[in-house]
């Protein structure tokens, strides 16, 4: 009798070791990286994401989102979840993406919300490169973020409500390998034009 329920607590111990290490591994790798980021503005640099000392998190959310990162000799990502005044992107809201990048042979720029895509929205497009947006005369440029058609650079939200997440990849840049230095003014502003009602 005593043997069979030593038995028993030792299965109940490792399920549910096992059921709290899967739940937190999926906590874990479900948001974006965890570590390792250089926030700059709205920004935050991911430069060892796709370097042989990434650490095992940044890992896990690239094979779970089955993406290849970019190596520092290749370039860089940044992402922002975030305006510029902190408040959290919202997909009811109208975003300007305006000013320069950092040097880069090519960039993009794209955004995506959280969780599966609504079926019933039309994928107008989900981002932009360095060869086919608008500038101005001094070369900066703006790119409108909104659920509704605008002039221009426009980017449409990916879904009707909830937050979403812009990504700027930086193609062959001498910052990828100095992330630290990276200067608020050489990146693009992300600002609040208004929101929907």
């Amino acid at each position: 009798m005593r043997r069979a329920s030593t038995v028993s607590l030792v299965l109940y111990a490792l399920a549910l070791g096992a059921g709290i290490g899967l739940a937190t591994a999926d906590y874990a790798t479900r948001g974006g990286y965890p570590f390792g980021g250089v926030a700059v503005g709205a920004w935050t640099a991911w430069p060892r994401t796709g370097s042989v000392g990434a650490d095992p998190y940044a890992r896990a959310v690239n094979a779970r989102r089955g993406e290849i990162p970019l190596a520092i000799g290749e370039g860089m990502l940044l992402t922002a979840a975030q305006d510029d005044e902190g408040q959290a992107l919202d997909a009811t809201c109208t975003y300007t993406i305006a000013g320069i990048t950092p040097p880069a042979r090519a960039w993009t720029v794209t955004v995506a919300g959280r969780g599966p895509r609504d079926p019933e929205r039309t994928i107008v497009r989900e981002g932009y490169t360095s060869t086919e947006t608008l500038r101005e005369r001094d070369g900066r440029f703006v790119i409108t973020l909104s659920p509704e058609v605008q002039a221009g650079n426009w980017l449409p939200m990916p879904r009707a409500s909830g937050p979403v997440r812009l990504a700027l990849r930086l193609y062959d840049t001498p910052v990828a390998a100095s992330a630290g230095t990276l200067d608020r003014a050489a990146l693009p502003a992300v600002t609040r034009t208004g929101c929907a009602a």
